[in-house]
């Protein structure tokens, strides 16, 4: 890469990403490249990499042009390409409102899970639509150390494995992939929640993402929480035609999540851009070598 790439740090409950403008989908980010730029130690660092590219510029949202100007092209921290991620949406949000793309209000983002509807609240917080959760059948376990738990198989356009713990301590250092059985259940790999309840709608958790390792938040994750809760507890909005509401406790701060009885499910949390510069191509060459 001999030019000079603009680049942009932002966070989403201290989910935090890279961020890369590239509205006609210019330049070649190959997993090594995103791999070394979420790199904290020699890079700038980030659970994962956001592409800006304009969806009719992307082979892989071109379909999705008319319903959404902006494909959110997602990569995780090692380079790997991932469906989804709720808290990057709204990160990617905040850049196209910094940006001028967009204002306040309504606002449609492509991405790998489909077209997502985002709202930017006067008072800051972002509300993503973040689509209807599936519940594939069948029995899940997650284990660390001697510990084993159930776990329930919740899909939010990426899967999840959401187990309820009775201490978070439990999870361990999340450094590996937490073993979860059987692996046919999750053929390319899957994020792991470790869950405890709080209070009345009101959990708290410790995620282990898929190619990235222990986050200080994950959104998609959050979603499935909720939802695991809420049948857990016996509540199915799409039974009662009742919305439920959990309030979501992550390492790095705090989410609402929404079930809708049609099924949709909203998530509301903030999303801060907090620097901005370039990328010296000669840095990334030699990262590369």
């Amino acid at each position: 890469m001999s030019i000079r790439i603009a680049f942009l740090k932002g966070h989403g409950t201290e989910n935090d990403f890279v961020i890369v403008p590239d509205p006609e989908n210019a330049v070649d980010l190959s997993p090594a490249a995103v791999a070394a730029l979420c790199d904290r130690r020699a890079g700038i660092g980030g659970d994962g990499l956001l592409h800006v590219v304009r969806s009719a510029a992307h082979p892989e949202a071109r379909a999705m042009a008319a319903e959404a100007e902006w494909f959110m092209d997602y990569r995780n921290g090692d380079g790997s390409v991932a469906e989804m991620c709720g808290n990057g949406v709204r990160v990617f949000a905040r850049y196209l409102q910094r940006a001028g793309h967009v204002s306040e209000g309504d606002v449609a983002v492509a991405t790998r899970g489909g077209v997502k509807s985002v709202h930017i609240a006067k008072e800051g917080d972002i509300t993503v639509g973040m689509g209807r959760a599936l519940l594939p059948e069948g029995d899940v376990t997650v284990s660390v150390g001697g510990r084993s738990w159930p776990a329930r198989n919740v899909n939010m356009g990426n899967p999840h494995a959401v187990a309820f713990v009775d201490d978070l301590a439990h999870a361990g250092d999340l450094l590996t992939p937490p073993p979860v059985s059987p692996p046919s259940a999750y053929p390319d790999g899957v994020n792991v929640e470790f869950v405890v309840d709080r209070g009345p709608r009101h959990v708290a958790l410790r995620v282990h993402e898929r190619g990235s390792g222990e986050t200080r938040s994950c959104g998609t994750g959050a979603c499935a929480v909720a939802v695991a809760a809420a049948r857990r507890d016996g509540a199915d909005p799409s039974v009662t035609g009742t919305p439920v509401t959990y309030t979501v406790d992550v390492p790095g701060g705090t989410l609402v999540i929404t079930e809708r009885p049609d099924g949709e499910i909203e998530m509301t949390g903030p999303a801060v851009i907090v620097a901005e510069g370039v990328i010296e191509p000669e840095w990334l060459e030699s990262a590369l070598r």
